[in-house]
């Protein structure tokens, strides 16, 4: 590995210190890691795998190149820490983000928050930059909800909230259970199994996520950064049944007809109507029906469909607005029964709460970006974060986003490593202000 010298612990402080060479740093890592990873398209990096462990084995041995101390949590996390950082159990901040990835997924969701605070890490210490508080990266564990039901696992388990459902699911190819793979990556599972928090969250005295923007708003508006205000909480339903009754669909007037999919769509549209009148009057919500289909085993061209199937999911900032946003659709499904004499079945829901980042830590990063050179701006986050689970702990979190081309989880997830290096410089300030 060719790397430029090991960072002198007590160099010179240098407020403007070059950051010219991470950007290649950069480019080494995100290439090596995929090579680690390969898929038919993509990379995976399956939770608590072989892959995943292989990741961070080769993220510690880079550390180590440039002086950095390293070592495993109790949830075979990887910690990073400066030189002088000899007590893993003193209070410190955390930079970071996870290491997994969806199946056939793209190289940057999440191992960018890890590359950004390995870097803003060698960067501080490079020019000797005081730290009252330790900065440490945290390179978290099983974020990806895709591998096994449950997002944010690393990080529920970090504070106690991995329950026995959670831990009993099965991977998505049937290999074991979550349980299992967690024991066989090295995992004491003693107290993660009786709900015991594995950090004392009284010592976090801070948590900065970066992560590649999964949406296109950073791309439209032209800003290589920006920071995130909160994190969008969700309610979901993964499948609901409208049941009405099949007929020829010539021989059944309108007026008798109970035709599922009308129905379904019906309610569909109602909804939007409502989120389009929200969004209005100043609310935070998305709304998505990501799954919606009738069984061609059963359904034809000339047949009305006697049911249809449907996923549906809300998100928002605001948990009020999510709670009423479902009892509305609720009321609307009463009155569409009524009025098409259809069935609504709803499977039991699946909530995640919204996530308020620190004010303070979220005007910390816009300070940074305008002293950097970048547009102070701030959005809220529509996909869950590590970060949410720390907010939600009583950590002081903050988040920064990047500008990402093509989506998220898929294989074309495009972010420019220039613009990673934009947001290394303003993580920099960011924690000189945080470990003072």
């Amino acid at each position: 590995m060719s790397l430029t010298p090991p960072i002198a612990a007590g160099a010179r402080p240098v407020e403007t210190a070059d950051l010219s060479d991470l950007a290649g740093l950069a480019e080494k890592i995100f290439a090596d890691v995929a090579a680690l990873s390969p898929d038919v398209l993509g990379v995976s990096r399956p939770a608590y795998s072989t892959v995943e462990t292989e990741t961070l084995d080769y993220l510690e041995t880079f550390a180590r190149e440039f002086g950095l101390r390293t070592w495993r949590d109790t949830g075979e996390n990887l910690v990073i820490a400066a030189p002088g950082d000899t007590s893993p159990e003193a209070p410190c901040g955390y930079f970071g983000s996870h290491v997994d990835s969806v199946p056939q997924g793209g190289n940057f969701d999440g191992l960018a928050g890890v590359v950004a605070a390995l870097l803003t890490l060698i960067a501080l210490v490079r020019e000797g930059a005081p730290m009252r508080v330790p900065l440490r990266v945290l390179a978290l564990r099983g974020e990806e909800s895709a591998w096994f039901g449950n997002a944010y696992m690393g990080s529920q388990a970090l504070f106690g909230r991995l329950g026995e459902k959670a831990l009993s699911t099965r991977r998505r190819d049937g290999r074991g259970t979550l349980a299992d793979a967690m024991r066989e990556t090295g995992i004491a599972m003693e107290r993660i199994e009786a709900g015991e928090p594995l950090v004392d969250t009284e010592k976090i005295r801070f948590f900065l996520e970066l992560h590649i923007e999964q949406g296109p708003v950073l791309v439209e508006r032209q800003w290589p950064v920006a920071a995130v205000t909160g994190i969008r909480g969700n309610v979901r339903h993964r499948e609901v049944q409208c049941i009405g009754q099949a007929g020829h669909s010539g021989a059944v007037p309108r007026w008798l007809r109970r035709d599922a999919v009308f129905a379904t769509s019906e309610l569909i549209m109602r909804m939007d109507d409502h989120w389009a009148t929200i969004q209005q009057h100043g609310g935070d919500l998305v709304l998505t029906a990501g799954i919606f289909q009738t069984d061609p085993a059963r359904h034809a061209m000339s047949r009305i469909p006697g049911e249809c199937t449907f996923s549906f999911e809300a998100r928002s900032q605001d948990s009020g607005t999510l709670r009423a946003f479902e009892e509305l659709l609720k009321s609307e499904c009463r009155i569409i029964e009524r009025e098409r004499r259809v069935k609504f079945v709803f499977d039991e829901a699946v909530r995640s709460d919204p996530a308020e980042l620190d004010p303070a830590m979220v005007d910390a990063i816009l300070k940074a970006a305008s002293a950097e050179g970048l547009p102070a701006e701030a959005i809220p986050s529509g996909a869950g974060h590590d970060a949410a689970i720390f907010a939600q702990a009583g950590v002081p979190t903050g988040m920064i986003f990047v500008r990402n081309r093509n989506g998220s989880h898929n294989p074309d997830e495009h972010m420019e490593i220039e613009d990673l290096v934009a947001a290394v410089g303003v993580m920099r300030r960011v924690a000189r202000d945080l470990t003072q």
